[in-house]
């Protein structure tokens, strides 16, 4: 009866946890207001709270992100007229203009012809197509939200996989057939909705023969395919959260991580979109391909088949699984006017992004007042011309003849789309970041914080990037990404100076490092919709994940010490990371040749 008792009162306390926390919290950081030094304590107890705010999801993200409008200044932190502006800086309107243009892509459709493009391009063997799946979700989530990008494609993973292995309830099931005498079993195939009708392999009664084979046969062929049909949805998220690095609007941290640059470090200009870009392309390339390598292997799609042609079953099934994708091709017909205009000006916003100051060679900003324009000014250009922009080609008959009907005009974006489709409590996340970041800079917390780090200055650094990458990666697998690296970026910044390291050597691997949340369904939202498909069990996602995880710690490793620290001469401590009151004529710190941060000793 008591057992009873306290398990239905533990019950009430869970359906009331965050209650709970809202008030516990508050109360229970309070001895850092008394034990600490006045600013630092106050910084970080609003610091903390928030932390905690975020990882329970006690408060909505960006109703915790608002919190320093109203704490930093009635605790004499910051005042107001500091903290308001970080909420809308202009990293947040760059944001901005790459969820308009995104908005405008899926408007018209394009996204999809671009998958189905890439698919017909690659081939229809699972290995191939698995390829193809990963390879779309990474461009697109270079564009798109990582979200929209895995809502979109999984319904198309789906068509292909059903017209190559059948219903998945009856492949459950053949998976659970015992030993039968042979020739005997027969295995029923459920007709396919829509498209898949077509598909069905005699039209009658939706029966097919085993053809001789015997049910352990049937088992094992089921039990493969059900490992690739896992592979298939697996990979989506995956190459999502992978695709989204290699832009600055890809993932909210890498504009968190330009925000909080601009803020600690007003004279470093070496990240932009196009020397970005630069860096974390191939970064991303090479992580594609091991993803790629690792998620065949572990799901059947690695074979002889990928070189060789056969003709058997899986070819024939194959074979449809190329009609799927040619058919939902054929229903997007030609490209349109809309389509051909969306395609033009998001090429246009991609090159004039990349050539506004790319660092390898001059850009077209120096035609501008040097310092004048960002790269918010480029976007909201482009996007801004999508509001008014015809949707439908114009009629120009209809200006010399008065019998000639006119083209309705519609423009390629309205302003009520775009309102549905921009995640405005991202861009209020973003802001409450810039404005944690400088609160922790104006109380002196991140240089306090700093100070206690003095046991990491005794780690060599490439063994120190390696260590934060995995770090931030294992917590971002419980907490949002965008509010991990909001928490811990002002920290590795005040550590790689309290060092005397290139502060762009930690703070680069750890923004990374945020996005590559691969081993729970609550990592991330892509992850969360691949999950909610009801197809993968959460041990798939750990083992996948768990590997997942050291290849891209390792990617970045190596990124940084190759040609990361070419670009941006990571082996120096630069003049930009130095404190306003050091003398400028100090042109380099010379450490000693056994100090494990000579950066120069690195391979």
């Amino acid at each position: 009866m008591e057992m009873e008792t306290i398990s239905t009162f533990a019950k009430k306390l869970w359906c009331v946890k965050k209650q709970f926390i809202l008030v516990l919290t508050p109360l229970i950081l309070l001895p850092l207001l008394f034990g600490l030094p006045e600013k630092e304590g106050k910084c970080l107890y609003v610091v903390l709270l928030m932390a905690v705010f975020w990882c329970t999801e006690a408060l909505p993200l960006a109703v915790t992100a608002m919190l320093p409008v109203c704490l930093f200044p009635t605790m004499g932190i910051l005042p107001s007229k500091k903290v308001c502006p970080q909420y809308f800086l202009d990293t947040n309107f760059l944001f901005l203009s790459g969820l308009v243009m995104a908005s405008a892509i899926e408007e018209w459709g394009l996204h999809r012809r671009i998958a189905l493009k890439v698919l017909k391009i690659v081939g229809v063997k699972p290995a191939w197509l698995i390829l193809g799946m990963m390879i779309t979700s990474a461009f697109l989530s270079m564009w798109l939200s990582n979200t929209a990008t895995t809502a979109m494609m999984l319904p198309i993973a789906n068509a292909i996989l059903e017209s190559l292995f059948g219903d998945l309830a009856t492949l459950k099931e053949n998976c659970k057939v015992k030993e039968e005498t042979e020739g005997q079993s027969q295995v029923k195939l459920h007709s396919l909705p829509s498209e898949k009708q077509i598909l069905s392999i005699d039209g009658t009664d939706g029966m097919v023969r085993s053809n001789g084979r015997t049910a352990q046969e049937i088992r094992t062929e089921s039990e493969y395919q059900m490992k690739v049909w896992k592979g298939f949805l697996i990979c989506i998220p995956y190459a999502a959260s992978i695709g989204g690095t290699a832009t600055l609007t890809g993932t909210a941290p890498n504009l968190i991580l330009i925000g909080q640059l601009k803020s600690y470090f007003p004279e470093c200009d070496l990240i932009n979109f196009g020397s970005w870009f630069a860096f974390a392309f191939p970064l991303m390339v090479l992580f594609l391909i091991l993803a790629w390598l690792w998620i065949s292997f572990l799901y059947g799609g690695l074979n002889t088949r990928l070189c060789v042609k056969k003709q058997d079953e899986r070819a024939q099934a194959e074979k449809k699984a190329e009609v799927v994708i040619d058919e939902d091709y054929r229903k997007l017909g030609p490209i349109n006017f809309a389509e051909g205009s969306i395609a033009f000006f998001f090429i246009l916003f991609a090159v004039l992004l990349f050539t506004r100051d790319p660092k390898f060679v001059t850009g077209w900003s120096t035609f501008f007042n040097k310092g004048y324009v960002s790269d918010a000014t480029t976007g909201v250009i482009i996007v801004s011309i999508l509001f008014f922009f015809p949707s439908q080609k114009p009629s120009l008959s209809w200006w010399f003849d008065s019998r000639a009907s006119n083209t309705p005009y519609v423009p390629l974006l309205s302003w009520k789309k775009a309102q549905e489709c921009v995640p405005w409590n991202i861009i209020l996340l973003l802001g409450g970041g810039f404005a944690m970041a400088k609160g922790c800079e104006e109380s002196g917390l991140a240089a306090w914080i700093g100070a206690y780090l003095q046991p990491i200055a005794q780690v060599p650094p490439a063994v120190a990037v390696m260590f934060i990458t995995a770090f931030l990666a294992c917590f971002t697998e419980f907490a949002s990404n965008t509010a991990t690296i909001i928490i811990f970026l002002p920290v590795i910044a005040e550590l790689a100076m309290f060092v005397k390291v290139n502060p762009l050597y930690f703070m680069i691997p750890a923004t990374t490092g945020c996005s590559f949340a691969f081993m729970l369904p609550v990592s991330t939202p892509p992850n969360s919709i691949a999950f909610a498909s009801g197809h993968l069990l959460v041990k798939d996602m750990v083992k996948t994940g768990f590997v997942m995880n050291i290849l891209g710690i390792l990617s970045v490793s190596l990124a940084m010490n190759t040609w990361g620290r070419a670009m941006f001469s990571l082996e120096t401590y630069p003049d930009w990371a130095r404190p306003v009151n050091m003398s400028s004529t100090v042109t380099d710190i010379q450490f000693p040749s056994d100090s494990p941060f000579n950066l120069t000793s690195l391979p």
